[in-house]
């Protein structure tokens, strides 16, 4: 068979099992293949999760009531909530579900206070402050950067 034959097919089984890399060596060819995949740091202590859902999961969820037009002026005292990862913001873990916060929550360290849906794989995002949600400042199903804040809350005292 044709080595680049071969390849095409190492690509598709790759893509079918959903592989990071395939290392292959048989008497005529060596081949090794990995995906291109930026690494995903915690940021602020924020340990992302995996979290599986049905396929078409997050497809059904609404989008939320729109952005703000201009970020408000953050208070001193307010601790922010950022996104360790680029990708895309749920505030709930199931369509139609109630969300893991609101204003007014209150927040243990552990407490999970969205999901970051990256290369199709759902990160819970934990809070890693205790205190009180005061202000959400991305809408459900909005694609955030890293380092972009979330929530800003004001810390127990």
């Amino acid at each position: 068979m044709d080595p680049a034959q071969r390849v095409r097919e190492f690509i598709e089984i790759m893509t079918e099992h959903d592989l990071a890399e395939l290392e292959v060596e048989e008497p005529e060819l060596r081949v090794r293949i990995r995906k291109n995949v930026p690494m995903q740091m915690p940021f602020m202590g924020v340990a992302p999760a995996q979290v599986q859902q049905p396929p078409g999961y997050y497809a059904a969820l609404a989008p939320g009531n729109g952005t703000q037009e201009a970020p408000p002026a953050k208070e001193d005292n307010l601790i922010e909530i950022t996104s360790p990862m680029v990708g895309t913001f749920y505030r709930a873990a199931n369509p139609g579900a109630e969300p893991y916060v609101s204003i007014g929550s209150e927040l243990g360290a552990d407490t999970v206070v969205c999901i970051i849906e990256a290369m199709k794989v759902m990160n819970e995002i934990k809070a890693q402050v205790e205190g009180t949600i005061v202000e959400i400042l991305v809408d459900d199903m909005e694609p955030v950067e890293f380092g972009q804040v979330l929530y800003l809350v004001e810390p127990a005292e």
